[in-house]
């Protein structure tokens, strides 16, 4: 069993060969005592647990949220699920690792999970265990086509385990796309996948202001009646309270303030609350304060609107009256306005402080991403030739392996919006009218796994997301005609699936990225280039945008090229 509660409010958690001093022991009936021990422990006894290790005094919507994780565990019934909402600030990330480590400590069966690898690298070190990614976990390949391979739903084997899963707002239901992972939907096959094993259950923990999945308007995996829709019964909580620790980051502080400015989604739909985007709560009082100096809209309280409003006839009117967001610079040293002039000095000296790989530019399209690339290779790098060692890559494209790859097997494929690092480049040619080169690639986020593949080097400076479907098929055509001696087209099909340029790699250069592609990751030093902007451009979609694009920062915030119109004076406020 995962957990009972009895009458005088214990629950029991399932433990193998693990005895907490603080915990009392209770045998199971006879059938199970060879397996397992379990731990009684009251519900505010499983809360102290949690806050020791959390290791700052809990505010009250943090309480709240540990009070509803102890009485979700509790819960009987087998098709309980719960969603932790949380914006920038607000300490979800680290009450999430304080609940991870409990779990842990106290024998729990744990599973974390993730949509993108750089999300699961960041899960992963904020709570000190193993994450993987949402699709090698839940599906394997079923068939081969040709064109791509078709991934089928996976068994899941896990017993009495409870999946944490971080940044489920990008955990979308498909939006009316094809897909090769299986129904398309991918809120609803995690769901299939988990309380498919034997007493499983799922804590979804995401922010609802972030970018919604691409085609959707909402995050629909943060949404207690689309949930509830699947027939699982929900517990949820919202951490509101910005800790007033945050007011030192002039990152969090304008990301507070930005997500005031337009509704986000939350848990029910045709409910309005009203929130002021000046709260600031102190960890150790728990009670929210004002501060005038917080916002550019000191005093002016707000309405959040949750999932059910009409953005366009509630939110956009307000938006226009309040006008471009006007981000405060002085007083805070993490945010940086950067003119163009100096964009190549500054990206060179967070090269040398911080790494490639913990800096990055974030765009609002691919065609600036593409001149970002290709500018920082050739003004900041100083690189002349298409490929060189230490760039830095993005897959584009799924790639199919023949078996999972990795220390630990992680590897089943290598998915679209991966980043890797090239450690040489081999014979570089020109077959079927396309450009290919053997490469031996490093992958940071599954622990510097090493691999060598074939690449093809035509996507690295087209605009397009990767090779146009006309452009496939070419290749598909091309390729096949090397095969044309082969009677079966089974046989012929096989043989496809093994060709190094059929398959080979899709890559783009991984400097710059648009919004989408960084979300879910994190960044030391973060560039942002918003482009041109005018008022009539002033929506929720781009509030979403700017938010993402600011929480993506973990040290310091650039903002480049960034308008006078859009910069708050601190001494003054509208």
């Amino acid at each position: 069993m995962f957990c009972q509660l009895h009458s005088d409010n214990c629950f029991y958690l399932c433990s193998v060969n693990d005895r907490p001093a603080r915990a009392k022991h209770v045998l199971m009936s006879a059938k199970l005592q060879k397996t397992f021990y379990v731990i009684a422990l009251k519900i505010q006894e499983f809360i102290d647990e949690v806050v020791r290790e959390f290791g700052f005094t809990p505010t009250h919507d943090q309480l709240n949220a540990l009070e509803t994780f102890a009485r979700f565990l509790a819960d009987r019934e087998q098709n309980c699920v719960m969603v932790m909402r949380g914006s920038a600030g607000t300490g979800k990330t680290s009450l999430a690792g304080a609940m991870v480590r409990t779990f842990t400590r106290l024998g729990q069966k744990l599973l974390l999970m993730a949509p993108t690898g750089r999300a699961a690298k960041v899960f992963a070190m904020n709570s000190g265990h193993t994450a993987f990614t949402i699709h090698r976990k839940i599906y394997r390949e079923k068939s081969y086509s040709g064109i791509g391979g078709q991934f089928n739903l996976n068994d899941n084997m896990h017993k009495n385990t409870l999946f944490m899963i971080d940044e489920a707002s990008m955990i979308g239901r498909g939006g009316g796309m094809t897909s090769d992972f299986g129904t398309g939907d991918l809120l609803s096959d995690l769901v299939q996948f988990v309380y498919n094993g034997l007493n499983c259950r799922m804590l979804l923990v995401g922010d609802c202001a972030q970018l919604p999945p691409v085609g959707e308007e909402e995050a629909p995996a943060l949404h207690a009646e689309v949930l509830e829709a699947m027939g699982l019964k929900v517990y949820e909580c919202d951490l509101r309270e910005v800790l007033r620790q945050s007011q030192d980051s002039g990152i969090l502080v304008n990301a507070t303030y930005i997500r005031s400015l337009t509704p986000a989604p939350s848990p029910r739909r045709g409910e309005i609350q009203l929130e002021s985007d000046s709260g600031l709560i102190d960890s150790n009082m728990g009670e929210s304060r004002l501060n005038s100096s917080f916002s550019p809209r000191r005093g002016k309280v707000q309405t959040a609107s949750n999932s059910g409003l009409d953005f366009s006839e509630f939110s956009c009117d307000n938006l226009l009256k309040v006008g471009l967001p006007r981000i405060r610079f002085k007083g805070f040293a993490d945010i940086v306005m950067v003119p163009g002039d100096e964009l190549v000095e500054r990206i060179s000296s967070s090269y040398a402080d911080v790494g490639m790989d913990e800096t990055m530019v974030v765009t609002r399209s691919n065609k600036r991403a593409n001149v970002y690339n290709q500018g920082i290779r050739a003004t900041v790098l100083d690189r002349e030739d298409e490929l060189c060692t230490g760039d830095l890559l993005m897959v584009v494209k799924n790639k199919y392996l023949d078996k999972p790859q990795g220390d630990h097997g992680q590897l089943a494929f290598i998915a679209n919006g991966d980043r890797v690092k090239v450690q040489r480049v081999r014979n570089i040619r020109e077959l079927f009218g396309f450009r290919f080169a053997d490469v031996w690639l490093q992958f940071p986020d599954y622990d510097d796994f090493e691999m060598q593949q074939t690449v093809i080097l035509d996507t690295l400076t087209t605009e397009a997301p990767a090779l146009t479907h006309e452009q496939q098929e070419q290749l598909y055509e091309a390729v096949m005609e090397d095969y044309a001696d082969i009677p079966l087209k089974r046989d012929r099909m096989a043989k496809l699936k093994q060709d190094e340029y059929f398959n080979a790699l899709q890559i783009k250069y991984a400097y710059a990225v648009t919004c989408h592609k960084a979300q879910g990751g994190q960044w030391a030093h973060v560039y942002i280039d918003q482009g041109y902007m005018t008022d009539d451009m002033l929506t929720p979609d781009y509030i979403h945008w700017l938010y993402t694009a600011f929480t993506r920062a973990t040290e310091k915030l650039f903002l480049v090229n960034w308008p006078k119109a859009q910069i708050e004076d601190a001494n003054h406020s509208s």
